[in-house]
């Protein structure tokens, strides 16, 4: 599982939100740096997902809905980026590799499912407030 560029803008968005104000998608990608076609695909995956609430209209805007120490950058991940991501493209589920009936698979496959697992771990290690709060 890596960290896309997609969830990287989602990481931004929510530090932008961080302190409990209501800003628009103008001042928010201004301010991280942002380009506005990637900024409103991902608010819609975060609203739906309840970590912002987004208003229309001329009040309108956007606000954190949620406490990001209780959300974890494994789970940012999966909420950005529906389609697991793996180190290798034989550990997806989906792929048909000839050497997975061999047993558990090769021995490359093995040895990279525990690395990913180390990696797994390590980012469901890490809360959203721990990385992104001053």
């Amino acid at each position: 599982m890596i960290v896309t560029r997609e969830t990287d803008y989602a990481l931004r968005i929510l530090r932008a939100l961080r302190d409990g104000e209501r800003y628009s998608i103008s001042e928010i990608t201004e301010k991280e740096l942002i380009p506005k076609q990637f900024a409103y695909k991902i608010l819609q995956k975060l609203t739906k997902a309840n970590l912002i609430e987004a208003t229309r209209g001329a009040k309108g805007g956007c606000k954190l809905s949620t406490d990001l120490s209780r959300i974890n950058l494994y789970d940012l991940i999966g909420i950005i980026d529906s389609k697991r991501n793996t180190l290798i493209q034989c550990m997806d589920p989906d792929f048909d590799c000839p050497y997975r009936e061999d047993n558990d698979g090769c021995n490359v496959h093995r040895k990279l499912a525990v690395i990913e697992s180390g990696i797994d771990k390590e980012l469901r290690s890490h809360s959203l407030a721990e990385l992104i709060l001053d």
